[in-house]
């Protein structure tokens, strides 16, 4: 759900983060720089091939990056060459394979500025989230700034937003930006303020808000990224290699968890990055990185020819645009007032009209369309744009998205099949937020929330991802909350809202090829066929076989991207 990847803010105290490497990462890129023509045969197994013609296989062979055969042990190893001098064999003694997880939303760039940030995912208070702030004081020069992320009130006692009070007490002579969970909503202290020109006067942007208190001072709280970005401007760029020490554990952390596709929206400084990486054949993953909608139309047309549209590991995709906020700041746009707060009915980030004739354009000009929406108000809006860019340019095959879609009116859901709307959907906000969404939109509108059954028995395709770092990157906690509705420690009995459940075999589909059809890439990833990429794991796990509550002690032991290992756990 994050409207911007945060800028990387040298940050002494956490940089020993930044210093590690592990020596498997090391190990997977040694293995990248290897010769690719030689067949490496992987046998005995128990793979998985989300092909649903052909569910299972034995053996498979790779080269080139690409499967060249897969099936019954005999028939690779007789009639496709098995045995070839200079051949490598992988014995994967009934070890489970699956196709690597394609993630279709998430923020690279955002994730590793958190890891070189104040570091606040969890914090059970806003005692403890000044702690954590006093302590990178301590490590900063006067006047630096200091940044963070990862913030949750609703864990809090209170569930109180923190304000700029709380930030001055602990941090009187360094801006402070803090940025919430979601990434809809800012703290910033009186300093971060003042180096923004926020006072009591300032009119709130069209999109945003700033928060007052009753005497109409600014509060600190910095509503949607049209309000944040008036401090965010005022943030130094990071040192590029900072940027590059972020990323690449990311990347880490990507490969470690299975995940050899993503879709991304982060800033094009770090799209750069990504491109000297692959320049020096360091990419682990596959990246297609969307551009923001807002962009004056020739300038995502000059960004489209340089970040391309055709390399199998890096390029550029749809268009990123919002409609709204999220649900637990309260900005996400509903049909009615929110039932927890009757004076909010949520934020409109953009204006709809205006929204429409951007569209049309932009659609004319053959981008792929890609719409945040959250409420149930947002998700209509979108749909009312996407149904009038079809008629004005004409049919095509254009699989335009709404991302998140987490809450729909009943009457909206046949709406995105007759116009063939993807529902890009992360199955672990639902996990997440099911301790207050029903406090939020109450008892009846919530059975229109996180619906990923009612989707498919609509027929909508759906792509499912993580929106990482909102959530972690880990795939198995989104295939928990598929199969299961419940806490990670168990629980409601039967589900929350259990008629919503999916079985593991549609959630596998929505992260691998259902991903793939929302990037115009069925039928080269997302399956395990002779002719697809190579990207595939092997996991400690048969997740067809253990309980749901495993799902997410499953390890990965091996990732492989286009043939290569990018990821070998430390036996």
């Amino acid at each position: 759900m994050k409207t911007k990847a945060v800028r990387l803010i040298p940050l002494v105290g956490f940089l020993s983060i930044a210093l590690l490497a592990t020596a498997t990462f090391l190990h997977s890129r040694a293995r990248a720089q290897q010769g690719r023509t030689r067949t490496t045969y992987y046998v005995h197994g128990r793979i998985y091939t989300n092909d649903p013609a052909a569910p299972w296989a034995e053996a498979m062979a790779i080269a080139d990056g690409k499967i060249s055969c897969i099936g019954k042990m005999d028939h690779v190893l007789l009639e496709c060459g098995g045995g070839q001098e200079g051949a490598e064999t992988v014995q994967l003694k009934g070890q489970f394979v699956m196709p690597g997880f394609n993630d279709a939303h998430v923020h690279l760039g955002g994730a590793a500025a958190d890891l070189l940030a104040v570091p606040l995912t969890g914090v059970p208070s806003v005692e403890e989230l000044q702690k954590r702030v006093a302590e990178a004081v301590a490590h900063h020069k006067e006047g630096e700034w200091i940044t963070g992320g990862g913030w949750d009130h609703t864990l809090w006692p209170d569930k109180r937003f923190p304000n700029r009070q709380q930030l001055d007490a602990v941090a009187p002579k360094n801006p402070v930006i803090l940025t919430h969970i979601s990434g809809h909503v800012a703290v910033a202290n009186s300093l971060a303020l003042l180096h923004a020109e926020i006072d009591k006067y300032t009119p709130n942007p069209p999109g945003g808000e700033i928060e007052h208190d009753s005497l109409g001072e600014p509060t600190g709280m910095l509503k949607e990224y049209a309000a944040m970005s008036l401090v965010n401007v005022r943030i130094p760029d990071p040192a590029p290699e900072l940027r590059r020490r972020g990323i690449e554990m990311v990347l880490e952390n990507v490969a470690k968890n299975g995940v050899t596709s993503v879709q991304d929206f982060s800033d094009w400084e770090d799209f750069k990055m990504y491109k000297q990486l692959r320049e020096e054949d360091k990419l682990t993953v596959r990246i297609t990185e969307w551009l923001p909608f807002l962009t004056p139309l020739n300038d995502l047309q000059n960004l489209r020819a340089q970040g391309g549209t055709k390399d199998p590991w890096l390029k550029t995709g749809a268009l990123k645009a919002f409609t709204d906020g999220a649900m637990g700041s309260r900005t996400a746009a509903m049909l009615e007032p929110y039932s927890d707060d009757a004076t909010t009915s949520g934020i409109l980030t953009n204006d709809p009209e205006k929204l429409r004739e951007m569209a049309i354009a932009r659609d004319k000009a053959g981008f792929q369309l890609n719409f945040h929406a959250i409420g149930d108000r947002a998700n209509r809006v979108a749909l009312d744009v996407f149904e009038a860019v079809a008629k004005a340019n004409g049919p095509r095959d254009r699989r335009d998205r709404i991302e998140h879609a987490q809450l729909v009116a009943p009457e909206d859901f046949p709406r995105f099949a007759k116009l063939n709307v993807i529902a890009s959907m992360q199955p672990s906000h639902q996990t997440s937020d099911m301790r207050w969404a029903e406090d939020r939109v109450g008892r009846d509108r919530i059975k229109g929330a996180y619906a990923w059954a009612t989707m498919l028995k609509n027929g909508v395709h759906l792509a499912f991802g993580t929106d990482y770092d909102v959530e972690p990157i880990s795939p198995f906690r989104g295939l928990y909350a598929c199969v299961t509705r419940e806490r990670p420690e168990g629980g409601p009995k039967n589900g929350w809202e259990p008629q919503e459940k999916i079985s593991l075999q549609e959630c596998i589909r929505a992260y691998t090829s259902g991903s793939a059809y929302a990037q115009f890439e069925e039928g080269k990833k997302g399956e395990l066929k002779e002719g697809e990429y190579a990207d595939f794991i092997i996991l400690s796990n048969d997740l067809t076989k253990v309980p749901p509550s495993q799902y997410a002690q499953t390890r990965v032991l091996r990732t492989v991207v286009g043939g290569r290992i990018v990821y070998q756990a430390v036996q």
